[in-house]
């Protein structure tokens, strides 16, 4: 796959971004690159065009498989496996929520409910430590109902939701008063 300029400086940055959120930078480069391909590649492609070590490519595309980024796909008359990524940026973030949801949030959220119910059954833990804890519990159990609710809308309807922005927040108010 010939790359432009703009395609090239957009790959590099996402492999940046990757790295600071916590991805490889080379897995980061090639979601970006099969987002960018009009068609599924191989991975002697990826290889080719990110000038990235193969052994590289396959690491990189099964971690990427396991987030359910990429799917692998076959191409008429040729044997070898093509990789393409989702095109839908909602699906994409949503993919990626989920994904971070189970790995990071859940147990994360199964440590915060112990340690409170530990809390609250320990005499010499202060009351206002645990609220303090209770308090991240809840926000993360919020959190966590909020998107399990907005996962399930259909695109459009979580467009108009995002760019209403504050705006949902007085209509709650309005509703309140009512």
């Amino acid at each position: 796959m010939k790359l432009t300029p703009v395609m090239e400086r957009y790959i590099l940055h996402w492999g940046e971004m990757g790295a600071r959120w916590g991805v490889n930078r080379s897995i980061a480069q090639i979601h970006a690159l099969l987002f960018l391909s009009p068609r599924p590649l191989t991975a002697e492609d990826i290889s080719d065009t990110l000038t990235i070590a193969r052994s590289n490519v396959s690491t990189s595309l099964k971690e990427l498989q396991g987030f359910n980024l990429v799917t692998v796909t076959h191409v008429m008359g040729d044997r070898r496996d093509h990789f393409e990524a989702e095109k839908d940026v909602w699906q994409i973030a949503l993919t990626i929520i989920e994904q971070r949801k189970q790995r990071e949030i859940d147990p994360t959220m199964g440590t915060l409910a112990q340690c409170v119910a530990e809390a609250k059954a320990d005499p010499s833990t202060a009351r206002d430590v645990t609220e303090r804890m209770q308090a991240v519990l809840s926000f993360v159990e919020n959190s966590t109902l909020w998107y399990e609710q907005v996962k399930t809308l259909p695109t459009p309807v979580l467009t108009k939701l995002v760019r209403l922005g504050a705006k949902v927040a007085r209509l709650v108010m309005i509703r309140k008063r009512e």
